[in-house]
C-alpha cells in the first residue's frame, strides 16, 4: 500500500475530525474519577462524538464493539470498556478516541491520574511518555525519516529507565484509519521512508513502566504488559508541512 500525501484542503478536514477528537477526550478527563467505570467513559464519549456531528471510528472496526479503548494500569490498549471496571484512586487509563468527519480520520490518546494522587513513579511515567510523544513530533520534517520519528522517542523513553513497546506502533491516517507508513516509536536515525509534505501521521508512544513485553487477552484486543507493570500510551495526529510539524488534533 502506496504512501498517500494530503493536499492543503485535506489536511484541513483532518484538523476538524481532529479537534474534535481532542474535545472528547479533554471532557473525558474532567469524567475520570474514583469510582466510574470504563463505561461510563465510553457512554460520555459516544455522546459527545455524536453531538458534534462526527462518526465514531473504532466501533465495528475488525469488530471491535466500541467508540473508545479505555486501557488500565498494566493494559497497554485496546482496552475494551466495561460496566465492570471501575476506577479506582491511584490508578492510570488510556483513552484513545478516533472519530471520522466528511470522510477523514482523526486518532488521539491521552492517560490521565485516577484520584488527587498517584505514585510518584507513575507520575514520571505519563511525563517521560508524553515528553517521547512530541520529541518524535520535532522530527517530523519534510527529508527526514520515520526512523528519526522513532529514535527520537526511544532515546527519551529509555534514557529515563522505561521501555518501549514493539508489537504496537503508530501509522499513516486520513480517509481511512490506519494509512501507511507504520510508524514504530523505536528506530535508528536516517532510516526507513523518507518524510514529505502531506504526510500525516498518527505518532502514539506506548511505554511501560518495566519491560517491554507484551501478550494479549483471551478478549483477543486487549494488550498488557507481560510482567504486569504499567503502561502508558499518549497520541497526536501531526502533518508534515513546509513549515514543519503541524499538530491536527490540538
Amino acid at each position: 500500500m502506496a504512501i498517500v500525501c494530503k493536499t492543503a484542503a485535506e489536511i484541513e478536514k483532518m484538523r476538524r475530525s481532529g479537534h474534535i477528537v481532542r474535545q472528547v477526550l479533554d471532557y473525558l478527563r474532567t469524567v475520570v474519577a474514583p469510582g466510574v467505570t470504563t463505561m461510563d467513559l465510553e457512554h460520555a464519549a459516544e455522546a459527545k462524538i455524536r453531538e458534534f456531528g462526527a462518526k465514531p471510528a473504532f466501533k465495528g472496526y475488525y469488530d471491535y464493539p466500541c467508540v473508545l479503548c479505555t486501557s488500565v494500569n498494566e493494559e497497554i490498549v485496546h482496552g475494551i470498556p466495561s460496566e465492570k471496571r471501575t476506577l479506582e484512586t491511584g490508578d492510570i487509563v488510556s483513552i484513545d478516541c478516533g472519530v471520522v468527519l466528511d470522510g477523514y480520520y482523526g486518532d488521539a490518546a491521552i492517560t490521565v491520574p485516577v484520584g488527587a494522587k498517584i505514585d510518584p513513579e507513575l507520575e514520571k511515567l505519563l511525563k517521560v511518555t508524553e515528553e517521547s510523544l512530541y520529541r518524535g513530533i520535532e522530527q517530523v520534517r519534510i527529508g527526514n525519516s520515520i526512523g528519526d520519528v522513532g529514535a527520537a522517542v526511544q532515546e527519551h523513553v529509555e534514557g529515563n529507565g522505561f521501555s518501549v513497546v514493539r508489537e504496537f506502533v503508530g501509522h499513516g491516517i486520513g480517509t481511512r484509519l490506519h494509512e501507511e507508513p507504520q510508524v514504530p516509536n523505536y528506530g535508528s536515525r536516517g532510516h526507513g521512508a523518507r518524510l514529505r509534505e502531506g504526510m500525516v501521521l498518527a505518532i502514539e508512544p506506548m511505554v511501560n513502566f518495566g519491560k517491554p513485553e507484551t501478550r494479549v487477552l483471551g478478549d483477543k484486543w486487549t494488550a498488557v504488559t507481560a510482567d504486569g507493570s504499567c503502561s502508558a500510551h499518549f497520541e497526536h495526529c501531526v502533518a508534515v508541512t513546509k513549515n514543519g510539524p503541524v499538530i491536527l488534533t490540538q
